[in-house]
């Protein structure tokens, strides 16, 4: 089966986001199946293409995956206009790639939506079977943040959600919210598979490789790190906020660190820097390998997103996944899915949103806890290996895929 792969954010491990595409794609090939991906440029990301591009795109091979980069640069800096025109442009290249290419099966995952058109159009006019992975449930997401509130815009993204759906032959999930969204748009539920993003055990391990401390942290303090964007969706004030709290308590011997970038980051930093919050540290964006480093030298890690009801069950991010994996106790502030994967397998500290008191006491117990963290983070482990291995989820997409082309 040749596999034509849509990701707009494609990135190898030599980048600094997520890599569940790229694994993804090597359970495929693992299986004998073909692969070509289709991607952007993005400021994170990595396609593992050095060729100077020809008319406005890359091709050749990484690691066995076929790869077709676009130039079409997106960073989580530019305006919402810009990033609306990059996420059109990608789709249109896209479709005619699609409509172009020799391949049996059309795999299109989003964030973008727009992600979707390639497949819809695939299925429509060329009757190729398209698999439809969701990341997250839009217009629902930006609809509860305020970030789009024209009705037309909301409108068509509606519109487009729904044609996704319903051309694709299959979906698949990344979290139970996103699931029950695709069902509740009347795709039969036999029709559509949840694959969380898993955990990386080799990579993620936590008693072998390098172990990194940040400048500024000393010996004894206790390290909590947030990894990921810094955008509007990650409400990383309330991080800021539990720092503020925590100075008030004398507690400089608790460090809080950031590591990523993202539009809102020069405004944290703004703030931590006029409010004398000696106790967060930012560092830039690191490769997956260094990232793995600075999580081993640390004793928590941070889930941190905005109170946004849609969240609660609707994501599945990459960083929690990490930080299970490496074996950190995860301090989650916000209700659903994952505050109760935490709760029920005792591996780390759900919090109340918007509650910066119970965040710092719950960074406090910790802190003053040593055999507790250690404890916790021996469970996160377990949970890593027990529930969310990537190779073991990597085989349910491919057993996924391969039904949805016979059938």
């Amino acid at each position: 089966m040749h596999v034509l792969y849509f990701h707009q954010h494609f990135s190898t491990p030599a980048g600094s986001t997520g890599t569940r595409s790229y694994e993804m794609a090597q359970r495929l090939i693992a299986r004998g199946h073909k692969v070509t991906m289709v991607c952007g440029s993005g400021q994170m990301a990595s396609s593992g293409l050095q060729e100077e591009p020809v008319n406005g795109m890359r091709k050749g091979t990484v690691d066995n995956i076929d790869v077709v980069e676009f130039c079409l640069p997106y960073s989580n800096y530019d305006s919402f206009l810009k990033r609306s025109w990059i996420f059109v442009l990608f789709a249109w290249r896209s479709v005619k790639l699609a409509l172009q290419l020799r391949y049996d099966l059309l795999f299109a995952t989003s964030t973008p939506l727009t992600a979707g058109i390639p497949g819809i159009v695939a299925s429509v006019l060329r009757r190729k079977r398209f698999v439809f992975e969701v990341r997250d449930l839009w217009p629902e997401l930006p609809r509860e943040m305020g970030v789009i509130t024209n009705p037309m815009i909301l409108a068509a993204m509606s519109a487009l959600e729904w044609l996704s759906y319903h051309t694709a032959h299959a979906c698949i999930g990344l979290s139970p919210g996103i699931v029950q969204g695709i069902v509740r748009l009347g795709i039969h539920s036999e029709k559509v598979g949840m694959i969380p993003n898993g955990c990386d055990l080799d990579l993620f391990n936590p008693d072998n490789g390098e172990f990194l401390r940040p400048v500024g942290v000393d010996k004894d303090d206790f390290v909590a790190i947030f990894s990921g964007a810094h955008g509007i969706a990650n409400g990383l004030d309330a991080v800021l906020d539990a720092a503020a709290e925590l100075k008030r308590k004398g507690r400089n011997d608790i460090k809080l660190v950031f590591i990523g970038d993202g539009r809102l980051k020069p405004a944290l930093v703004k703030r931590a820097t006029d409010e004398a919050l000696d106790n967060c540290l930012f560092l830039n964006p690191v490769p997956k390998m260094k990232l793995t480093a600075y999580l081993r030298g640390a004793d928590a890690g941070l889930m941190i997103l905005d109170n946004i009801p849609a969240f609660y069950y609707g994501t599945s991010p990459n960083k929690f996944f990490d930080y299970i994996a490496i074996g950190l106790p995860v301090i989650n502030n916000y209700p659903g899915w994952l505050a109760g994967i935490i709760t029920e397998n005792s591996c780390g500290c759900a919090v109340e949103p918007e509650n910066p008191k119970s965040f710092a006491e719950s960074l406090e117990k910790l802190a003053d806890n040593p055999e507790l963290a250690k404890q916790m983070g021996i469970n996160a482990r377990a949970l890593a290996v027990r529930e969310f291995n990537r190779k073991d989820l990597g085989d349910m997409f491919v057993d996924f895929l391969e039904k949805a082309y016979q059938h």
